[in-house]
């Protein structure tokens, strides 16, 4: 899974990190894109990291939760946020659907 452009800069300006090391991007990058794969994956959707909107924010979340060795309280600690998510996709793919077929 490729990244969308400036994403990891972002991403690290999230986490504080000022500095370079190759083996640390490589590293955040894995976050970035397991995240992603996961928020998508929750949401039904493919989702747009770079707009400033809740799965960007889910996502650098997800990516501080995953450096801190602690991915398994993410979920606990953001299942509203999730749920929400969730249920608004769900939402718009019905109303596509509607719209696509609306004799159904």
């Amino acid at each position: 899974m490729s990244l969308p452009a400036g994403l990891l800069d972002d991403v690290k300006n999230y986490l504080n990190i000022t500095w370079d090391d190759p083996e640390e991007d490589i590293k955040i990058m894995g976050f970035i894109a397991r995240g992603m794969k996961y928020l998508n994956k929750v949401a039904g959707a493919e989702l747009d990291y770079m707009e400033e909107d809740k799965p960007r924010e889910l996502l650098f979340d997800y990516c501080r939760y995953a450096r801190s060795n602690a991915l398994d309280e993410f979920q606990i600690n953001y299942q509203h946020e999730l749920l929400s998510l969730q249920i608004e996709y769900e939402v718009k793919a019905y109303a596509q659907k509607q719209a696509d077929n609306p004799d159904v």
